[in-house]
C-alpha cells in the first residue's frame, strides 16, 4: 500500500495535516514500528518520502441497510423493507413482502450483518388468536428466541415464538408512565411480559394488578419482576380478564387497555371496575378517534357515568390510513 513514511514522532501530526488534506486513504490502518510510522495514502505527495508497505484494510461496516442489497434488490424494494423489520433485544423480526419471499435468505442474512444482532426471524403470520402470537420462520443467525429487551432502563424477557411485543410501543408507554401518580391502584387487563407495568413500577409507587389470558406471557412476567428493581408492586394473574376480576376486591385509579383490535368489547367491564375519577387508557385500531371515543362515552352512558376525554394521540401506523390509536378518559359520575 502507498504510504508516506516518517519518524514516529512525527507520525500524529502528519496523519492530521493529510486527514485535513483530503489526503489519506481512509480505507487502511496507519501503521507504527518501532522508529517509524507509515500514512495510507492515493496518491504521491512532493515533500514525503513514499514507500509501499502491506497495511491492515479497515473493516468497513455498511451504512445503511439498502447499501448491503443495492446488489440484491431494486430501489423500490428496498423501499419497502426499509422500515419492515423490528429488533427486540438480540433479535430482529422481519416482514418480507410475498414479492420477495423468494430472496427471504439474503434479505435475513443482509439484517443479520447490518443489525450485529444474534437472530433474524421472518413474520409468517399477523397476530392471532386469544393468546395473542404470530408464526415465525427462523431466517439468519442462531435459532434462539428468547431474548432481553432493554427499554427506559427496564429489562424485558420474552420468546418471541410465545408471545406479542412491540418495541415501537416504547415512547407510549414511557407517556402513560410520565402521566401516573404515586399511590395509584393501576389494572393492565391485557399486559403480556408486562411491558407497561414494569416500565411503571420501575418509577413509580404503585399497585399493578396485571393479567393476561397467555400462560408463558406470565410465567415471563414473573421473571421480569425479579429481574427489575421495582419501586412498586405487581401483583399476576393468568386468565381472561372477565372470569379473573370477579376475584377482585377492589376497584382501580387506573386501567389499560392495550388490545386494540379487542379492547372496545371489554368497555363494560373497564367502567364497573374504574374508580370515581380514575382514567382508563383506551386503544384501538382505526382511522380517527372518534370511534373510539363514541365506544368510551356509551359505555359509561349505560353505568350511568360520563367520561371526559383529555387526550388522544396516535402511537403507530399500522396499515394506509389505519392507525393504533390511544384516548385517555377520566370516569366520573353522572
Amino acid at each position: 500500500m502507498k504510504s508516506v513514511k516518517v519518524p514516529l514522532n512525527q507520525l500524529n501530526d502528519t496523519r492530521i495535516r493529510l486527514m485535513d488534506m483530503g489526503l489519506m486513504n481512509m480505507e487502511y490502518k496507519i501503521k507504527a514500528e518501532e522508529k517509524f510510522g507509515y500514512v495510507p495514502i492515493n496518491n504521491d505527495i512532493e515533500g514525503y518520502e513514499i514507500v509501499d508497505i502491506a497495511l491492515e484494510p479497515i473493516k468497513q461496516h455498511p451504512k445503511s441497510f439498502a447499501e448491503l442489497l443495492k446488489d440484491e434488490l431494486s430501489e423500490d424494494e428496498i423501499e419497502t423493507l426499509r422500515t419492515s423489520f423490528d429488533t427486540i433485544g438480540e433479535i430482529v423480526i422481519l416482514e418480507i413482502p410475498d414479492n420477495l419471499e423468494d430472496k427471504k435468505q439474503i434479505i435475513g442474512d443482509a439484517a443479520l450483518e447490518f443489525t450485529k444482532r444474534r437472530s433474524v426471524f421472518m413474520k409468517k403470520s399477523a397476530i392471532k388468536g386469544t393468546t395473542r402470537v404470530r408464526d415465525l420462520e427462523f431466517l439468519s443467525g442462531i435459532d434462539d428466541s428468547v431474548t432481553i429487551h432493554k427499554e427506559h432502563g427496564a429489562r424485558l424477557k420474552l420468546d418471541v415464538r410465545e408471545m406479542y411485543f412491540s418495541p415501537r410501543l416504547a415512547t407510549e408507554r414511557k407517556r402513560v408512565m410520565e402521566s401516573v401518580n404515586d399511590g395509584e391502584k393501576i389494572l393492565d387487563m391485557f399486559c403480556g411480559i408486562g411491558p407497561f407495568p414494569i416500565v411503571i413500577a420501575r418509577n413509580k409507587n404503585v399497585d399493578i394488578t396485571a393479567v393476561d389470558i397467555n400462560e408463558s406471557a406470565i410465567r415471563y412476567l414473573k421473571e421480569n419482576i425479579k429481574m427489575n428493581k421495582l419501586k412498586g408492586s405487581i401483583e399476576t394473574y393468568t386468565g381472561d380478564i372477565a372470569v379473573v376480576s370477579n376475584a377482585f376486591k377492589t376497584k382501580f385509579d387506573r386501567i389499560i387497555m392495550n388490545l386494540p383490535g379487542l379492547a372496545y368489547t371489554f368497555l363494560d367491564l373497564a367502567v364497573d371496575l374504574i374508580e370515581e375519577d380514575g382514567i382508563i387508557n383506551y386503544y384501538e385500531f382505526s382511522d380517527s378517534y372518534e370511534q373510539g371515543i363514541k365506544r368510551l362515552k356509551n359505555a359509561c352512558l349505560k353505568k350511568n357515568k360520563k367520561v371526559e376525554i383529555i387526550n388522544t394521540r396516535k402511537v403507530k401506523s399500522t396499515s394506509p390510513g389505519e392507525w393504533h390509536i390511544a384516548i385517555d378518559g377520566k370516569v366520573t359520575s353522572e
